[in-house]
């Protein structure tokens, strides 16, 4: 149940839409290409587990959790409330 000037099912459809484009952004992070023996950016042997299970990749566990925390996840408001537009 909607409330106010909302329909029925809106909010589910803002869950929906929330999680579309959180799989495609993460679609999109996914390594493509040829998958390095070595990694780019400290030049230590990727293991052969995480190359075969990652193709693509070009960085070693260490170096991509280092990439993974630097990064900035701003998101859609999809909240009709001002209180949430205004964080």
């Amino acid at each position: 149940m909607a409330g106010g000037w909302t329909r029925d099912g809106a909010v589910q459809d803002q869950i929906d839409d929330t999680i579309t484009d959180a799989v495609k952004r993460a679609r999109a992070d996914l390594p493509s290409g040829e998958t390095a023996k070595y990694c780019v950016e400290c030049g230590e042997e990727i293991p052969k587990a995480r190359r075969h299970a990652l193709p693509g990749t070009r960085t070693c566990v260490a170096c991509q959790s280092v990439r993974d925390a630097g990064r900035v996840s701003l998101g859609i408001n999809r909240r009709g409330s001002k209180d949430s537009q205004l964080r």
